[in-house]
């Protein structure tokens, strides 16, 4: 019988990203806490957001609006990186980042956690940004998938390509 797999990755889907950002966008222009006091939200680049904001007040609570929106999408805060208030000229702006892919070092710890407290006969192996999963029970892959859940990691992940 062929060995059984999963792969543990960290992926952001990047359309959801984009609805929560439109709907934090659309609730600063409408929400009457918000009037007057230059609260916007924006993508910088691929994977980067800037949300600027008269007061370092309302700029947290812009930041905020859009963590709400990201956990109603599904989207772990694992995945959000984002900095302090910083001035700049006469507007507050914070710089947030999101977060993809298994780093090398978080694919060891991982692959420790594995190796020390899930089955034996569980094989962990590094491809690129991900971590495959092997074994050839499919009850010991289910009993790694509720302990990397049930493990404080800081970092999000999910499983995908089960067979």
């Amino acid at each position: 019988m062929a060995d059984s797999s999963f792969d543990i990755v960290n992926k952001i889907d990047r359309q959801e990203v984009d609805n929560a950002l439109n709907q934090a966008a659309k609730e600063l222009s409408q929400r009457f806490d918000f009037k007057n006091t230059g609260a916007k939200i924006e993508w910088k680049g691929e994977l980067a957001v800037e949300i600027t904001a008269d007061t370092e007040e309302r700029a947290n609570a812009a930041l905020e609006v859009f963590r709400d929106k990201l956990v109603k999408r599904q989207i772990s805060l694992k995945s959000l990186e984002s900095g302090e208030p910083a001035l700049s000229g006469k507007q507050y702006k914070i710089g947030c980042s999101l977060t993809a892919g298994i780093s090398q070092e978080q694919a060891k710890k991982l692959g420790k956690l594995i190796r020390d407290e899930g089955p034996k006969s569980v094989k962990a192996q590094v491809m690129g940004d991900e971590l495959r999963i092997t074994s050839k029970s499919r009850d010991d892959l289910q009993a790694v998938q509720a302990l990397v859940k049930g493990a404080d990691l800081d970092f999000a992940v999910q499983f995908v390509n089960y067979r």
